[in-house]
């Protein structure tokens, strides 16, 4: 590896999003939130006509953050070949220029030059600059507080679309009978069937705006129904939600990985293993087994769909009840006088086939990282690969 493909290979290392392993990778995660978040706060405050003297600092400011933005994109594009090993390094820049995040990125940065370049009108395009929020959800997408939503939602999809499509049927039938009911009453009110559904929508939701309502005695009735019926409506996906939140939650824990009677086993993800540059979404795990975390250095990695799989990590599988891997679980409880009371993780000596994959403290699970330091009346679950 030359010089420039070193300095390539460690900009595309700081770059990427999420790599608690590396401080640099960090800070810059940290850099570029809050000069997003700067942005859309200076793009707040043009709007205001009080805040006029404050426009050409405001200006400066939303200059300089496009300039970062700017250099980031290029250095993006520039790294893109690692980021998509798999691909010959034009097809990789192609694919990020083109995925939703790369899109993401470039709008970013036109939204800013709109103004300059359509002077008169072309006002919704001016509003690009709004696009800059999705930005964070590229940063927090990368972290696992943000994955257990979308995993909540990905789990309960098939539940919620079957609300939402009930509520559909509801809302075109209730407004069906309210223009039936109320149509020769108020023809200014309830003109069509559309009239009829922004009446639904507005009351089924509760929001109830005042603009239209029924005045006849049928109308009046059917409202009162519908109120009713919006209520509970409103809280199906509401509670299928919630619901999906207390059973991740609850396996969580109560430790979905730590029963005795488990079976496990670790692989280990060479450069031509070929879950290599895979998500997990695209794995093919044989009958019987399930991915439980990912060890990437001193990191356990929420196995979330949109994790990618990148060489050195090591995936820990594990069974359900009739398949047999060969490796063991063993519980350490550290108890006075025990030799690791004190340490880190990282300094204990331990065999490289041996893998720490929980602490428990009292009534407390926690994740190990090389950090984390081992008290008295803790107990260890180690991994033996056999």
């Amino acid at each position: 590896m030359t010089g420039i493909e070193k300095i390539k290979k460690r900009i595309f290392d700081i770059i990427q999003i999420g790599n608690k392993t590396d401080l640099a990778s960090m800070i810059f995660d940290y850099i570029i939130s809050f000069l997003i978040v700067v942005s859309i706060a200076v793009t707040f405050m043009q709007t205001f006509s009080e805040l006029d003297f404050l426009h050409p600092a405001l200006a400066a400011i939303e200059l300089v953050t496009i300039i970062i933005f700017l250099i980031e994109y290029i250095l993006r594009i520039w790294t893109a070949e690692y980021l998509y090993e798999d691909l010959k390094p034009s097809k990789a820049i192609f694919k990020y220029v083109v995925s939703f995040y790369g899109i993401v990125d470039l709008l970013t940065i036109v939204s800013f030059f709109i103004p300059f370049i359509f002077t008169n009108g072309f006002v919704a395009l001016r509003m690009l600059r709004v696009v800059r929020i999705m930005r964070l959800f590229k940063l927090n997408a990368k972290y696992d507080a943000f994955n257990v939503i979308t995993d909540v939602l990905k789990d309960k999809k098939d539940q919620i679309i079957s609300s939402v499509f009930i509520v559909s049927i509801l809302l075109v039938a209730s407004s069906m009978c309210m223009y039936s009911l109320e149509h020769e009453a108020q023809p200014d009110n309830f003109k069509n069937a559309f009239s009829g559904i922004w009446w639904s929508v507005s009351t089924m939701l509760t929001v109830g705006y005042g603009d239209i309502y029924p005045i006849t005695i049928g109308g009046r009735i059917m409202a009162i129904f519908i109120s009713f019926l919006g209520v509970g409506l409103v809280a199906i996906p509401t509670g299928i939600i919630s619901a999906g939140f207390v059973e991740y939650y609850t396996k969580i824990k109560t430790g979905t990985y730590s029963h005795r009677n488990a079976e496990f086993v670790v692989i280990d993800i060479t450069k031509e293993h070929s879950f290599a540059g895979k998500r997990i979404n695209e794995l093919q795990l044989p009958e019987g087994l399930y991915l439980a975390v990912v060890l990437r250095g001193e990191d356990i990695l929420t196995p979330y769909s949109e994790l990618e799989i990148k060489m050195y990590d090591k995936l820990l599988l594990a069974s359900t009840s009739n398949t047999k891997i060969h490796s063991e679980i063993e519980e350490v409880k550290l108890d006075t006088g025990h030799p690791w009371i004190g340490k880190k993780i990282k300094e204990l000596d331990i065999s490289r086939r041996t893998f720490i994959i929980m602490i428990r403290r009292k009534d407390r699970i926690i994740k190990p990282e090389g950090s984390t330091g081992l008290l008295e009346k803790d107990t260890i679950v180690l991994l033996y690969q056999s």
